[in-house]
């Protein structure tokens, strides 16, 4: 990974909340019990600079997917703000979106459902082309096989359906239409979780060799540390709709902040026998989106809660000059950071 980053931020979230309603039964109404509803995001804070890849990884319903539509507007936040170049992307109408739209792109876990299976390949690149008024209509050919030469395909496959092509090879068709209308931005929502692992490492691979060709910033969304670990500057940690921890990669896997990052260190499955363990990272299951614990939100799996921890959420504070936790356990002192690494959670 490159050492240096441009330090001017250029996507930010600014205690971003969203819920989702859920339906409501007659006798609920009736009792004038409050509204059921998914606390998707809980107060999301982060600042991305130019240039950089921030991976975010989390379990299954923390969040993420959630997070990273609200990063591209496909989702309007209930409370708090995204800024793009310093402007809350809520204010944006007419061209304005538009521009936004072309600069911020995301990319989706199934490449085969977000292609139009009626389009060819050239069709597919050159709505992108055409719509964002990219390139003269004349030139929109060439554009394309400069496209498909950027994502390694064959210069055939502009004349061939979704369809007849593998995942990977689709996944790059994707790419390849994002990359189109020439973002500052990529958004990339598990974009790899639904290939065979040889393929994983062919695209993310492919993506590491053009952020830095492209000098693109990316928000890398994914549940595989190893290759969060792979691909980025920093890493955001989530639990139930919030981040517990964020900070440079190398340091965050090798001496992590949080009891929630070191459980899921812990899960991680080790390709060497010898290193495996039978320990449970985290005891318990990840609690209801819909009634989150008060407090910290960890609080129900972590064996080091303490009275506080039910009674007050922590917030985000600095673990150094780049790293933060919210974690009552540090400011307090009652579990230094070696004896947070050593702990072993238990079942």
């Amino acid at each position: 990974m490159m050492n240096t980053m441009a330090s001017q931020v250029l996507i930010s979230a600014e205690e971003v909340f969203k819920e989702f309603p859920l339906p409501q039964n007659a006798l609920r109404r009736l009792a004038g019990k409050p509204l059921l509803a998914v606390h998707a995001l809980n107060g999301v804070s982060f600042q991305l600079n130019r240039g950089e890849t921030l991976g975010i990884v989390g379990e299954s319903g923390c969040g993420k997917s959630t997070l990273a539509r609200c990063l591209v507007r496909l989702l309007d936040c209930d409370e708090g703000r995204v800024r793009f170049e310093g402007q809350d992307i809520a204010d944006l109408h007419g061209a304005a979106r538009r521009g936004f739209n072309r600069r911020v792109q995301m990319i989706f876990q199934d490449p085969y459902s977000s292609l139009n299976p009626r389009m060819r390949v050239r069709e597919i690149l050159g709505e992108a082309l055409s719509v964002h008024k990219m390139r003269p209509r004349a030139e929109i050919p060439a554009r394309i096989a400069e496209l498909l030469d950027l994502v390694r395909l064959p210069s055939d496959a502009a004349d061939r359906f979704p369809h007849e092509f593998s995942g990977g090879q689709r996944q790059r068709i994707g790419i390849a239409r994002a990359l189109a209308v020439e973002p500052d931005v990529l958004v990339a929502d598990e974009l790899v979780s639904a290939l065979d692992v040889s393929v994983q490492a062919q695209v993310v691979n492919l993506l590491l060799q053009l952020q830095e060709q492209l000098r693109l910033t990316v928000v890398f969304v994914a549940h595989d540390l190893r290759l969060v670990r792979h691909i980025s500057h920093r890493v955001a940690v989530m639990y139930l709709g919030k981040i517990v921890e964020i900070g440079p990669t190398e340091e965050l896997f090798s001496a992590p902040r949080h009891p929630y990052t070191k459980a899921l260190l812990d899960a991680a499955p080790e390709l060497d026998p010898a290193r495996r363990t039978r320990v449970v990272a985290a005891r318990g299951e990840l609690p209801s989106p819909i009634n989150p614990p008060a407090g910290c939100l960890f609080n129900t799996r972590c064996p080091h809660a303490f009275e506080r921890c039910f009674a007050e959420r922590p917030l985000l504070t600095d673990r150094g000059p780049t790293h933060q936790a919210a974690c009552h356990l540090h400011e307090f002192g009652l579990a230094a950071i070696p004896q947070i690494q050593d702990v072993e959670f238990a079942p």
